[in-house]
Formats: structure tokens, C-alpha cells, sequence
């Protein structure tokens, strides 16, 4: 099997386990919130009680709460550990994939190169052949071209966060339907799909130095008062201020063509963007999971085919009337005022 086979293989194989593991703690996540809801219950009737006997039972309830969250809190911790490791071995991965697809590139060009130069060499020794040569010269000379001009390969970096004391969200299920849309459009080999799991504020950070993104994504809560929310080093809420998040895109802002918050009430967010951001997109209220997970995989399929920012936004915005969702106004588009959607590409196709 070929190196290329084989980095394909195993960041999918890295991606299929970060998502298991992300299934892990949702579960954990779900017993906390049942023993929460128990606890709260037997307090209730431990505090409205005058028997012994219904205190004594009440407060074992609670003890056995307790102990069940303790449990699911250090199992989530665990899981957390893993995830980051995980997320650092599919980092590995991705960079050798990058760098052996660079590798076959250069040798499908250098190869192309070196029969260009004979076919120079048999033209001057031999005028017979004159027509052929020069017919295959220009067909050559077309390939060359060709990969010269392919569009420029782009990161797109989709930063989740999903804290175990909030509602849960369907973020891997979002990453994955992203990933498959991607992989069937047509200039699929020039975007690659970097994922961030579980992300602190200061992750922001150190994830787009790294990455280099042309696209950073945020996906997970945000709330009325123009904030985002995020997790803190006990996998909990940490919330974030519009100020904030305005002031760390402009901090990282090279690269960086666009950045969509797929996230409740985020179009404040998106419009402070677009002062350091050519272009943005927001949520001007909520957005449940279908919709945002379909709004975002249509919107990324029209990026990789080719298509304006516009007409992308357009027809994730037609997905969601197609499918009968009626939040088809909840996302909006920003741009800055030099700024044409209609002609604004992420991945700009050949015959454009």
C-alpha cells in the first residue's frame, strides 16, 4: 500500500476514534445530568419530610448521587486526556499526509518536466518526427500547466466546544457531515479538514498559529448577551466575551478569508468579524442542531466546488428550504464594504 494510502487511512482512523471518544463522554455527561436531577429531587423530599425513615432514604439517594457524579466527572477527565492526545497523534497524521501529497505532486511535475526537456532534445535531432513531437509537446506542456494552476490547497480549521454542564450538542455529527460533503465535491484535494476538539479560549490561539486556516469555524453554544461559550480545564462553561473574540480574530487575522460562527446568536460576533475579516457568517438568533449541521455541510460542498461565496451561502440556505426547515433567515452573511460575494472565492475554480 502506498504512504499516501496509508496517512489517508490512519487520519481517518484518528478522526473515527476522537468521534467514538467524544460519544464516550456525551454518555458520561448524560449520567451526570440524571444523578443531578436525582439529587435535586431527594433533597426536595428530604427537606419537606418529617419522617426518619424518608430522610434516612433520601439522604442515601443523594450519597449515591454524589458518588455517581464524582464517578462520571473523573471518567470524563480521563476521556478528555484521551481526546488530546488523539487530537495531537491526528495532528501528526494530517502533516504527513500534507507533506507525502506534496511529495507525489512534485514527482507527477518533475516527471511531466523531465519528458518535456527530451521531447526538445529528439525535436533537434530529428525533423521527421517534427509534427508528433510537437503535438505531444503541447499536450505536455498543458499537464504542466495544468498542475501549476491547480486551485491553491486551503485549512479549513473547525474549532468545537461542547461543555458537560450545557446541552449537549450533535458537534461530531456536524464535523463528519462536513467532511463526507466535502470529500464528494470536485476540488476536494484542495481543502483539508483540521478538527479541534473540546476547545479552551486560549486554544483559539494556539489552533490558528498552527493551522494557517483560510476558514476558522466555531461550532458549540452562544448565548443572547453576545457571547460564546467554551470549555475550562474541567471540561465545564467558560464563557467569552464578543470583545474578546473580536479582538483574537484581528490577533490571528493573516490568512484568514473567513470565519463562521455556527453558533446561537452570533451575528453581532460576525459583524465585529468583518472589521479584520474580509468576509463572515452568523446566527442572528438560535439554531438547532439539524439545521446548523445542514446549513454548514451544503455551505462547505459549494466551497469546495468552486462556487462564490455567495452562491455557497445561497444554497445552504436552499438546503435548508428543501428540507422543510424553516430557519432558512437565521444565518446571515457579512462582508466588508470592498468586498463583492458574487466574486469573493475561497477555492477559485480553473475556468473562473
Amino acid at each position: 500500500m502506498a504512504l499516501l494510502e496509508i496517512y489517508r487511512n490512519n487520519v481517518q482512523r484518528k478522526r473515527r476514534e476522537i468521534t467514538s471518544l467524544q460519544a464516550d463522554k456525551a454518555k458520561e455527561s448524560k449520567k451526570i445530568s440524571d444523578a443531578s436531577q436525582k439529587r435535586v429531587s431527594a433533597q426536595k423530599s428530604a427537606s419537606s419530610t418529617k419522617s426518619q425513615s424518608t430522610l434516612k432514604s433520601k439522604l442515601q439517594v443523594i450519597s449515591k448521587a454524589d458518588d455517581d457524579i464524582s464517578k462520571a466527572n473523573t471518567k470524563i477527565a480521563s476521556i478528555d486526556k484521551k481526546i488530546a492526545q488523539k487530537e495531537k497523534e491526528l495532528f501528526a497524521e494530517e502533516k504527513k499526509l500534507q507533506a507525502e501529497q506534496a511529495k507525489e505532486d512534485k514527482k507527477r511535475l518533475d516527471a511531466n518536466q523531465r519528458e518535456f526537456r527530451n521531447i526538445n532534445t529528439a525535436l533537434v535531432s530529428n525533423r521527421h518526427e517534427h509534427i508528433a513531437i510537437s503535438q505531444r509537446q503541447e499536450e505536455i506542456q498543458n499537464q504542466i500547466e495544468l498542475l501549476q494552476n491547480l486551485p491553491e490547497k486551503i485549512n479549513v480549521l473547525f474549532m468545537a466546544s461542547n461543555p458537560a454542564d450545557a446541552t449537549q450538542l450533535r458537534l461530531d455529527e456536524e464535523a463528519r457531515a462536513i467532511q463526507e460533503m466535502i470529500r464528494k465535491s470536485d476540488y476536494r484535494d484542495s481543502v483539508n479538514f483540521c478538527t479541534r476538539w473540546a476547545v479552551r479560549p486560549l486554544d483559539i490561539i494556539n489552533a490558528i498559529n498552527e493551522e494557517k486556516p483560510a476558514i476558522v469555524h466555531f461550532s458549540g453554544h452562544g448565548s443572547q448577551d453576545n457571547e460564546l461559550v467554551f470549555q475550562d480545564n474541567d471540561g465545564n462553561a467558560k464563557i467569552v466575551s464578543a470583545s474578546a473574540i473580536a479582538a483574537t480574530i484581528a490577533s490571528c487575522s493573516d490568512g484568514v478569508r473567513l470565519v463562521f460562527f455556527n453558533t446561537c446568536f452570533s451575528s453581532h460576533h460576525a459583524e465585529l468579524a468583518v472589521d479584520s475579516i474580509g468576509a463572515s457568517i452568523g446566527m442572528t438568533i438560535s439554531i438547532g442542531d439539524e439545521a446548523a449541521c445542514l446549513f454548514s455541510s451544503y455551505f462547505y460542498s459549494a466551497i469546495g466546488f468552486g462556487k462564490s461565496l455567495q452562491s455557497s451561502f445561497n444554497q445552504a440556505k436552499a438546503a435548508l428550504m428543501l428540507e422543510g426547515i424553516p430557519e432558512d433567515t437565521t444565518p446571515r452573511l457579512f462582508t466588508r464594504e470592498d468586498i463583492d460575494p458574487n466574486n469573493f472565492y475561497i477555492i477559485k475554480p480553473l475556468e473562473v
